[in-house]
């Protein structure tokens, strides 16, 4: 079977991981949950959820795509050198690439805005914008292989798109 990796760290949106975590398997693949350790990490709200596999040990060939959630997860996120390689690496094999809210910073870590249109929550649209991003305020904004929502609003567009692209 196929694997959809969702990313996952402390303070994560419960919405934004759980809704992709159902819909990738609805659509016949795989979810994984990858974080930068395998172990439990709690939402905003102190929901629970465990890490499979370290970002260190995960095979991007591997991967059919990619899902980045949302909340304050993307800030811890973009901290490790292994989380981001795993991102550049789903990027450079244009495979499909879903980020919401605020994973637009995983995005600017990963070094891959530049010159790319999405969106994101409107707090990070200056962050964006300096990475050498355009900021659409409008979802889902499509470019490419990426894939982006501002919001837990947007989430029943947000997929769509990238599901399509995972074929």
């Amino acid at each position: 079977m196929k694997r959809v990796a969702i990313l996952i760290e402390d303070l994560f949106n419960e919405f934004e991981l759980i809704y992709p975590y159902y819909r990738v398997q609805e659509a016949g693949y795989e979810a994984l949950l990858v974080g930068p350790e395998a172990r439990v990490y709690k939402s905003k709200s102190g929901v629970a959820m465990r890490a499979q596999v370290a970002a260190a040990d995960v095979d991007p060939e591997e991967l059919a795509g990619l899902v980045i959630p949302g909340g304050y997860a993307p800030d811890r996120l973009r901290r490790h050198k292994a989380v981001l390689e795993l991102v550049r690496a789903v990027d450079r094999a244009n495979k499909p690439l879903a980020a919401i809210c605020h994973a637009g910073w995983v995005l600017i870590s990963a070094g891959i805005v530049k010159g790319r249109r999405l969106t994101g929550y409107f707090s990070i649209k200056d962050d964006l914008i300096n990475a050498g991003a355009t900021y659409l305020d409008e979802a889902p904004v499509v470019d490419g292989n990426l894939v982006t929502a501002r919001d837990p609003g947007d989430l029943p567009v947000w997929l769509g798109p990238f599901l399509e692209r995972l074929g």
